[in-house]
């Protein structure tokens, strides 16, 4: 694990993007809107006193997840990257922020009574990273606290293939803006998450809709269409996550939806 130099790569990640911050907005205000939903009724209904996200890449962007702690008195953020965490405490000047690596926090045990950790734990090398992350969440996670944890879907065909292409590819298309990392396949997360001392509660799949076509037209209604447009978009996509109930739903989503609580 070399977390100065995994933060000096997401700190020129954080840069670039932050950059072209003008492009993706309306994909990214549905990627937004789809994992509030999830996440939502999943939150506890009672406020709760400290909750932690493991990065902060969508906050320094747009206004994120942010919105949805409502109900939790502290919220506090981790990213490696220096320039990530300046631009996320721009737009949520409440927002506490940590520069640190996510399977080393500095956080006393049990120091959260929830945890989001939204397309984090996908980043890494490996497999192991994955479960070294997972660990650490449980460490810094009360007794009875829950983890959201969402991954990218090695199930999803689509997601396997754009995994198993060159990074340099990936980013010259346009179709990520960083390397892509480790993931794993629904049962095998499942199983990460037992290991590092969870009980798995729920697990499913969010982000249903033909990403690659939806960003296409993302980018040409941002160009120039009405607003009237812009809400059809959403109008139109919003019913692909309807598949998240059916049986074929790892076949379909991008991110394996997972929540647990630590025993």
């Amino acid at each position: 694990m070399d977390s100065r130099a995994d933060a000096r790569y997401w700190d020129a990640v954080g840069v670039s993007s932050q950059q072209r911050r003008g492009r993706h907005t309306l994909w990214r205000a549905h990627s937004d809107a789809v994992n509030g939903a999830w996440l939502q009724p999943r939150l506890p209904a009672h406020p709760i006193e400290r909750l932690l996200k493991t990065d902060l890449f969508d906050e320094a962007l747009t206004t994120g997840l942010y919105p949805f702690f409502s109900r939790a008195h502290s919220v506090f953020g981790v990213d490696i990257s220096a320039s990530t965490l300046r631009a996320a405490g721009a737009r949520n000047a409440h927002l506490h922020r940590t520069q640190a690596d996510v399977r080393s926090l500095p956080f006393a045990d049990g120091a959260f009574d929830g945890i989001v950790s939204n397309s984090t734990l996908d980043h890494f090398t490996s497999t192991a990273d994955i479960l070294s992350a997972l660990v650490e969440l449980n460490r810094v996670l009360r007794s009875g606290g829950r983890l959201l944890l969402t991954l990218d879907n090695l199930a999803n065909p689509v997601v396997a293939l754009r995994n198993a292409l060159p990074s340099r590819l990936l980013n010259r298309l346009g179709i990520v803006p960083y390397g892509v990392g480790a993931a794993c396949r629904p049962r095998r997360l499942q199983r990460f998450v037992r290991e590092a001392g969870f009980e798995v509660l729920e697990a499913g799949a969010i982000l249903h809709c033909p990403r690659a076509l939806a960003v296409a037209a993302a980018r040409v209604l941002e160009s120039g269409g009405s607003p009237w447009i812009r809400q059809r978009f959403f109008d139109c996509l919003t019913p692909f996550e309807r598949l998240g109930s059916w049986r074929t739903r790892f076949l379909t989503g991008y991110f394996i939806a997972i929540v647990a609580r630590k025993g």
